[in-house]
């Protein structure tokens, strides 16, 4: 425990050299915030039992700038783009938090079993995934969603049936290395289970990598949910998710009313998909860094022949 606690420190004290890696945490933070605190920032109307449905006010052809009734505008149709926005932010992480989650037990799983017996089940998950790879993710998905249809699920079982493949093979290489270290095989001197060294032994000190590779595929699956449902394929007309408010704003894209651009219609819904996956990505930098071997073991060394 010890020795996890000065691991954690560590990271956290290379962590908070990097500014970025920093700014992307407190925006995140605020993020989480407001998906937390979403029903008091925009209150649903009375009676309504779907909270991401976004309100309408009234139908007008034109989209409405912003204003005190409405913050960051509204749009063809009328939907106030500050309710899906703070909404869509909830919606955000509901999606990419289960699918990550979801893709990575998934893939521990079976890198997991693939990479201690290795042999026959070793070689036909390792091909499976060589299949998965040899397609576009997001093309696999757009698949899968053209065919069940939009919705929550469907984009959540979009994005994990094929997104457990990198998580497998990364976690297979781990074990690969690590299961022939000393204290996995005396475990197994010991009559410990194969099920109890996997996942007592091996799995936890596999999972540095596997937590930077998350962090970044939250962000991936935020902007590729964003991407389809700009396309039409994601969640239902109306609701609050950013990729589908953007698709609800693609006719004022090029000409707005009377010639000029309804500029609000997509700055807020783009500018929170970038913010998010922006912030994301440098999370999960800052991560990868404070969590490389070389370096952390460099430190250790240094502190050891300082206290020598």
């Amino acid at each position: 425990m010890k020795k996890d606690d000065s691991i954690l420190r560590s990271i956290w004290k290379r962590l908070r050299k990097k500014p970025l890696s920093l700014m992307g945490l407190g925006l995140i933070g605020a993020y989480a915030g407001v998906a937390i605190f979403a029903p008091l920032l925009a209150p649903p109307p009375p009676n309504t039992r779907d909270v991401y449905l976004i309100p309408q006010d009234g139908y007008s052809p034109d989209p409405r700038p912003p204003s005190r009734e409405h913050l960051f505008g509204t749009t063809e149709q009328q939907y106030d783009l500050y309710y899906g926005i703070i909404w869509g932010t909830r919606s955000a992480f509901k999606v990419g938090m289960l699918v990550v989650l979801v893709s990575l037990a998934v893939g521990i799983l079976v890198g997991g079993f693939s990479g201690y017996y290795g042999g026959w089940i070793d070689e036909v998950m390792m091909r499976i995934v060589d299949t998965i790879f040899a397609f576009p993710g997001l093309i696999l998905a757009l698949i899968i969603v053209a065919v069940l249809g939009g919705g929550y699920w469907q984009l959540v079982l979009a994005f994990t049936l094929f997104g457990w493949a990198s998580y497998g093979r990364l976690i297979r290489g781990e074990v690969l290395s690590i299961k022939e270290n000393e204290y996995v095989l005396a475990a197994k001197a010991l009559g410990a289970k194969d099920r109890s060294v996997i996942f007592k032994h091996i799995i936890p000190n596999a999972m540095p990598p596997l937590l930077v590779v998350a962090s970044l595929n939250i962000g991936t699956v935020v902007i590729g949910v964003a991407a389809l449902g700009f396309l039409g394929l994601g969640m239902p007309p109306g609701t609050a998710e950013w990729g589908t408010m953007l698709d609800e704003t693609r006719t004022t894209l090029i000409q707005g009313p009377e010639g000029s651009i309804p500029w609000w219609a997509t700055v807020f819904p783009g500018l929170a998909i970038f913010v998010f996956v922006m912030s994301m990505n440098l999370i999960g930098d800052g991560i990868n860094d404070a969590l490389d071997a070389q370096e952390i073991g460099a430190g250790e060394a240094g502190g050891a022949g300082g206290d020598a």
